[in-house]
C-alpha cells in the first residue's frame, strides 16, 4: 500500500465510501474504494436472483453520480478538487490530459485565452472571466442533458416516457448483480425480495431522493426531466436544496442543521503514519478551511447555513461566478492589475488546466 494508513468506513447510503486521507493524496486508496464500491456494494446472499454484474459503465448511467461538473462540492461533501479546470475548459477537459503533448496543450491554451479576451485587448478581467465560467459551466449542463437521455432511456423499458420506481428498482438491482427477469417478475407480484441489508438502505435512499424530484402533482412517475433532476440535481432549485441537506446531515455533528468549521475540516481525517502523511493531511484540512472562511461563510459569521450552502453550490449563480472569476484571477495576476495576460495563465496552467507549460511559457508574443 502507500504510506498512510488509511481506514475505510463503508457508508449505509448510497453517497459514498469514507476515506480516511486526504482526495489529493490517496489517489490509489481512491481507485481501489471505487472497486471496493463495486463489490461491497453487491447483495451478500448467493440467492438464485444473481447473476452477471452489469459493467461499472452500464452502472453509473442510472446511478446518481457523486462527481458534478461544475459544482464545488461532491455529492459527499468533499472539495470538488476539479473544479477550476471544468469551469475554465468546458467540454475542452479532455483535451488537456496528462500525457497529452505539452506544446500542443499550449497551443490550445492560447486558442482559449483569445476566446474568453472578448474585447481583444490581450488581457482577460473579471467580468470576461465571470462570462466564460457562466459558458463552460452550461456546456456542462447540456452534456448532463444528453447523458440524462441515453440513462432515461435504459430505463425506460415500454417508452412510455416516464418511469416508475419499481422500473427502476429492478434496473437498479440487475446493475448489482440481480437477475432482471426474476426481479421484474417477484416485483410484479408482490414478492419479497431477499436482499442484504446495505442494498436494502441504499435502495430507501434512491427512494427518498426519486420522490423528492417528482415535481408537483406527484405522481410517482419521473419523466425526462425529473429523471435529469434525480441523477443531476445542479439541474433543479428543489433537489439542490434536498443535495444540500444531505450533505449537511452528514456533517453536522452536533445536529443544529448548520455547519461549523470544525465540522467541515472534520471530513475525512486519516490515521498517518508519518510526517509526510500528517503534512499532506494539513494541507486537506487548510484548503477547506481556507473555503469554508473566505467562500462558503458569506456573512463571515463562523456558521454556515444551508442557505450560503446552497448559493455556494448553485452552478449558475452569477455572484458566484463573478467571486470564482476574481479568485482565479488572483492566482496568477503577478503583476496585480487584476487582469490575467497571457503569460500569467500560461506561467500557471496547471491550476487552469492541469497541465504543467511553464517551459513551453518561452516566446509567447511569436506565436499571439
Amino acid at each position: 500500500m502507500s504510506a498512510f494508513v488509511c481506514e475505510v468506513e463503508t457508508m449505509t447510503n448510497w453517497r459514498r465510501f469514507r476515506i480516511g486521507c486526504p482526495w489529493a493524496s490517496c489517489l490509489a486508496v481512491f481507485v481501489f474504494v471505487l472497486l471496493a464500491e463495486n463489490v461491497n456494494a453487491r447483495p451478500a446472499n448467493m440467492s438464485a436472483l444473481k447473476d452477471k454484474h452489469l459493467s461499472s459503465k452500464e452502472e453509473n448511467e442510472i446511478l446518481p453520480p457523486d462527481h458534478l461538473n461544475g459544482v464545488k462540492l461532491e455529492m459527499d461533501g468533499h472539495l470538488n478538487k476539479d473544479f477550476h479546470q471544468e469551469v475554465f475548459l468546458g467540454k475542452d477537459m479532455e483535451e488537456f490530459e496528462e500525457d497529452s503533448e505539452p506544446r500542443r496543450n499550449r497551443k490550445k491554451l492560447i486558442e482559449i485565452f483569445t476566446k474568453v479576451d472578448i474585447n481583444k485587448d490581450r488581457s482577460v478581467s473579471a467580468k470576461e472571466m465571470q462570462r466564460w465560467i457562466m459558458e463552460k459551466t452550461e456546456e456542462h449542463f447540456q452534456e448532463a442533458v444528453r447523458e440524462n437521455k441515453l440513462s432515461f432511456n435504459a430505463v425506460d423499458p415500454d417508452g412510455d416516457g416516464h418511469v416508475t420506481w419499481d422500473e427502476y428498482r429492478v434496473k437498479f438491482l440487475a446493475s448489482k448483480g440481480f437477475n432482471e427477469k426474476e426481479v421484474a417478475e417477484k416485483i410484479k407480484n408482490n414478492e419479497e425480495l431477499k436482499v442484504d441489508e446495505e442494498t436494502q438502505e441504499v435502495l430507501e435512499s434512491l427512494k427518498d431522493r426519486w420522490f423528492q424530484a417528482d415535481n408537483p402533482p406527484a405522481d410517482q412517475l419521473l419523466n425526462e426531466d425529473e429523471f435529469l433532476s434525480f441523477l443531476h440535481p445542479e439541474h433543479s432549485r428543489g433537489m439542490l436544496r434536498y443535495m444540500v441537506k444531505e450533505i449537511v446531515r452528514d456533517l453536522d455533528q452536533d445536529g443544529d442543521g448548520k455547519l461549523t468549521l470544525a465540522e467541515f475540516i472534520s471530513l475525512p481525517m486519516g490515521t498517518v503514519e508519518n510526517q509526510h502523511a500528517q503534512d499532506i493531511d494539513d494541507d486537506w484540512v487548510r484548503e477547506r478551511k481556507k473555503e469554508f472562511e473566505e467562500v462558503i461563510d458569506a456573512n463571515h459569521d463562523t456558521i454556515v447555513t444551508m442557505e450560503e450552502l446552497e448559493e455556494y453550490m448553485d452552478p449558475m449563480n452569477d455572484y458566484n461566478a463573478l467571486n470564482e472569476a476574481k479568485q482565479m484571477i488572483a492566482v496568477a495576476d503577478e503583476n496585480q492589475n487584476h487582469n490575467l495576460e497571457l503569460e500569467e495563465i500560461l506561467k500557471y496552467s496547471e491550476y487552469f488546466t492541469g497541465s504543467k507549460l511553464m517551459d513551453y511559457a518561452r516566446n509567447v508574443h511569436e506565436e499571439f
